[in-house]
């Protein structure tokens, strides 16, 4: 049975498990319908459905807790780590349907012995434009699988409101020692992109 985690929490996540090399990191995420086409419908995305909200998971790869390398970023426009450990398996647009919205395999044997920390973000695409933030996301969880027999490990549900926030720093898996360790962070952010969430660890 998977451990539920909470904000803040952190746990082993190779201690214990020898045989665990390959990990498939799922998340998730429910835009909330809008009930109105009237003013608030307008004011958040113009429309009945919260299904026109693109939100893109990424991984930012860390050196002594610093991102140095454009190499390190692994999104929707670099699906995959140039040493091979970090695969995106592809962008989901809208967010609906049941289950893990977006994917990232992690190699951990592979990752280079500089990096130290993998740190998952979330952001709204084109946020600002829209009119939109992570008040109108609901059910959003990160959750880890043993990719050989896809074994759920834990999960951590960013249960509180974000409303205002556009980007989350949903959570880190790093180095403690020999072994990984799993935090759940859970972190809001007014960051408009990507770009800027990057820019915090420089």
């Amino acid at each position: 049975m998977a451990i539920i985690l909470q904000k803040g929490q952190r746990i082993d996540l190779t201690k214990g498990r020898p045989g665990l090399e390959k990990i498939t990191v799922g998340l998730g995420w429910d835009p909330i319908e809008q009930k109105s086409k009237g003013l608030l419908g307008g004011l958040f995305g113009g429309g009945g459905s919260g299904s026109n909200m693109d939100i893109d998971a990424s991984v930012i790869m860390l050196e002594d807790d610093k991102f140095l390398s454009k190499e390190n970023l692994v999104y929707f426009g670099n699906l995959k780590s140039k040493c091979g450990s970090i695969t995106h398996t592809g962008d989901n647009i809208t967010g609906e349907g049941d289950g893990d919205d977006e994917q990232v395999i992690v190699d951990l044997k592979r990752i280079p012995a500089n990096i130290n920390k993998l740190v998952f973000v979330v952001n709204i695409y084109d946020c600002v434009k829209r009119k939109q933030d992570f008040g109108q996301v609901e059910n959003a969880f990160i959750r880890v699988m043993n990719s050989s027999n896809n074994e759920e490990l834990l999960k951590f549900n960013l249960s509180e409101s974000y409303a205002g926030s556009t980007s989350l720093i949903v959570a880190e898996i790093y180095r403690h020692g020999s072994d990984w360790k799993f935090g759940a962070v859970g972190t809001g952010s007014m960051d408009p992109g990507l770009s800027q969430m990057v820019q915090r660890y420089s």
